[in-house]
């Protein structure tokens, strides 16, 4: 017989060898002895109030062995001599696309602009070192997209898009840890992402898939409202029975591409704000109501705020316990920042996107100029700002959090993560009022929030402005482009996804439209 029960183990009794049978004993009233086997389906954190707890929901095997035969079985076959199907993009929505196209028996082509993800090093080091962006391969571009090199959290609440649990246990067969089964709030980690994201392009080139790196795509051949080819930068050309455009929320050569061709295109409401950064020990002091150093058995904390403002939001985005911040920028002239951390969320920092809702129909009247890509020009001309604030290289513009909602420029900064360095600027003028004074309600409301949010000790980084695609690649209720037969919008660039899992899921749904109009 096989149980399903909630458990609540305190810090105290999780230190406790055993503790887990014990507690199922007593809840139902059995011999420990009669217990064969307890296997955790979720564990949280209830850090509400001073006593933490440990929630968990198990399944109690009493006398009866549990199943070795997993959930999922991913039986790949040969598909070397099947029909093509062309994939431009090769992070989450992409190379899931790839691995179902192998699944439905269609052999997957994919182009990607970047380079692999061991070669992608070097030139995320030349970003952090030298302050030289390669706009082909930097933290968005390459192997993996911008998912391989960021904290890997798999959190969703798409749960209707797809099977989360087959994306999760697609990953463990991959190599990831099968915790991202069990944890409420899961994640990989930079440091084992590339792994995963390796042990992925190589089962599909065992099957018979083909992969591209280096070719960037410069030009879409159409006929009759058909797409039949593709052109890459260096003139070579691909004929194509279909195409899932897989390519990120970063690509805009792809947006002005279609543009230009008067392929339709929607504007889309965003976010776009700052990074901030804490001491990782103010976070956990605030969130485990402790001094000092956390309890060994308790993660890096973590948060999530949000606030209304004027008629818009301002939250937390992609917050990263126990991480660093990176420079995302994928063209010289623009300073962009992002957030991630290693599986074990160690560093001493806790950073997190914190972001206002810009609506794209209200908020940018002097853009309407550019149209559809009015969101797009808007978030361009911020990071050309932090550029420059910067000191016309990547190290950032920063501010104290308090002097930025004070109004006052810093003297001088707190200690970073942000290895290109930062510079102190008067980033409460510099940011459009539309952005800034909106944070500066919302750091005040979140320092209520959250008793020792609001510090001296923590800085602002700007900008934070990859939240999302400002631009919408439309598609029916068949997943294709309305004007162009073939054409096959996809995740977070198309509009779709928000995150690692929806990506991949979105993928999965393209290819299985993709493949079914063949």
């Amino acid at each position: 017989m096989i149980q399903n029960i909630q458990l609540r183990v305190s810090i105290k009794e999780e230190k406790l060898e055993g503790i887990l049978v014990l507690k199922c004993a007593q809840q139902l009233g059995i011999s420990k002895n009669e217990i064969t086997a307890v296997k955790v389906l979720r564990k949280s954190i209830d850090a509400r109030k001073s006593l933490i707890f440990f929630n968990y929901k198990v399944a109690v095997y009493i006398q009866e062995k549990p199943s070795e035969t997993p959930e999922y079985i991913f039986d790949y076959k040969d598909v070397s001599q099947a029909k093509e199907i062309h994939i431009i993009g090769f992070g989450p929505a992409g190379m899931y696309a790839a691995l179902r196209c192998i699944e439905l028996g269609f052999k997957p082509i994919v182009l990607e602009r970047g380079k692999n993800v061991r070669d992608r090093r070097r030139d995320l080091r030349a970003i952090n070192q030298f302050h030289t962006v390669n706009e082909d391969s930097n933290y968005c571009f390459g192997e993996g997209g911008a998912g391989t090199y960021s904290d890997g959290k798999l959190y969703t609440r798409s749960l209707k898009r797809g099977d989360v649990r087959k994306i999760f246990e697609n990953l463990v067969y991959h190599g990831a840890t099968d915790q991202i089964l069990v944890d409420a709030h899961p994640h990989i980690g930079t440091n084992k992402l590339p792994k995963v994201v390796k042990n992925i392009r190589e089962t599909i080139l065992k099957y018979g898939g083909e992969i591209y790196f280096e070719s960037r795509v410069t030009d879409f051949i159409i006929k009759q409202n058909k797409l039949v080819g593709l052109k890459l930068l260096n003139d070579k050309e691909f004929h194509v029975n279909a195409v899932i455009l897989a390519t990120g929320h970063s690509a805009r050569d792809i947006y002005y591409l279609l543009h230009k061709k008067e392929i339709s295109l929607v504007s889309k409401s965003f976010a776009m704000g700052v990074r901030v950064e804490h001491p990782q020990e103010i976070i956990d002091s605030i969130q485990y109501h402790c001094k000092g150093k956390r309890d060994e058995l308790l993660p890096a904390a973590s948060y999530s705020l949000v606030q209304q403002v004027n008629d818009r939001g301002v939250y937390s985005f992609c917050m990263c316990p126990g991480g660093f911040i990176v420079p995302a920028a994928t063209a010289n002239g623009e300073v962009v920042v992002n957030g991630m951390s290693p599986s074990k969320r160690n560093n001493l920092f806790a950073n997190s996107g914190m972001v206002v809702e810009i609506n794209v129909d209200k908020d940018i009247a002097n853009y309407e100029k550019f149209g559809v890509l009015k969101g797009l020009e808007f978030q361009k001309d911020l990071e050309k700002m932090a550029f420059e604030a910067g000191g016309k290289t990547q190290t950032a513009p920063g501010q104290r959090l308090t002097d930025f909602v004070e109004g006052r420029l810093s003297k001088n900064l707190n200690p970073t993560s942000y290895q290109p360095g930062l510079n102190s600027v008067p980033l409460h003028t510099l940011l459009p009022n539309l952005i800034g004074n909106r944070l500066r309600t919302g750091f005040k409301s979140f320092g209520q929030k959250m008793r020792g949010f609001y510090t001296n000790e923590a800085n602002i980084i700007g900008v934070e402005s990859r939240t999302s695609s400002p631009v919408k690649i439309p598609r029916t209720e068949q997943l294709q482009h309305p004007e162009i037969e073939g054409l096959y919008p996809c995740g977070e660039g198309g509009g779709y996804a928000g995150g690692i899992i929806s990506a991949a899921m979105d993928g999965e749904r393209c290819a299985e439209a993709a493949t079914k109009n063949l």
